[in-house]
């Protein structure tokens, strides 16, 4: 049997099929354990913040180191509900957290990417944290394609903050691609969804039967 890692996550921005995905993957193999967000496993954080004003909570009242530690604690929180033995499935793992935070980072504190990027990374320190394949899902190499794209998807507008967060997610998202923050990517443009899921599926490394089929 092959070796399987203890976490899969799908990572991306908003609309590219992350949850779709995971749904799919999750019935593929049973030895996946389907884990979801962060905010599920560290519940009473997030309600408090979005009893008010969600939105300017994020982009106004949080600080960085706040928010960062919010998301790390609930990541942790949700790597130790992995039962032994299961692959679990993350709805966003570890490096996507780390982008949103530093997407946020640099809307709200006027920062650049680099800048953001040390900050959110000096946050976060050389927390433990168990083996996981990272799978990046991009609506588009391109960073101004990919943010068309999902907003399109969206069906509604975005704007004011969440439209500038957006595009400059899009774009931290490609500087992590450069600096290796994800074990693959899958260029999501022109493809159909099953074509993008049998790419996510080459690289998680199922456990295979010996006639080759999926267990």
């Amino acid at each position: 049997m092959a070796q399987v890692p203890d976490f899969v996550s799908l990572n991306g921005p908003d609309n590219v099929g992350k949850t779709t995905h995971l749904v799919r993957l999750a019935g593929h193999w049973n030895g996946f354990q389907p884990l979801g967000a962060v905010h599920e496993h560290d519940p009473e954080p997030w309600a408090r913040v979005a009893a008010g004003d969600y939105a300017r909570w994020w982009f106004e009242m949080s600080t960085t180191v706040e928010l960062t530690e919010m998301l790390l604690a609930g990541h942790a929180k949700r790597a130790a509900a992995r039962e032994a033995g299961r692959t679990g499935l993350l709805d966003r793992g570890l490096p996507m957290l780390l982008a949103v935070a530093t997407a946020t980072c640099v809307v709200k504190d006027g920062l650049t990417v680099d800048e953001a990027v040390k900050t959110v990374t000096g946050i976060a320190g050389s927390r433990a944290t168990a083996p996981e394949t990272a799978i990046l899902l991009l609506p588009s190499l391109d960073t101004e394609r990919s943010y068309a794209i999902t907003s399109v998807r969206e069906g509604r507008p975005w704007t004011g903050v969440y439209l500038a967060y957006q595009k400059t997610l899009h774009a931290v998202l490609l500087h992590q691609v450069d600096h290796g923050a994800y074990t693959t990517v899958v260029d999501c443009e022109g493809r159909s969804m099953d074509d993008i899921h049998a790419d996510v599926l080459g690289h998680v490394g199922l456990p295979r039967l010996t006639d080759g089929s999926l267990r």
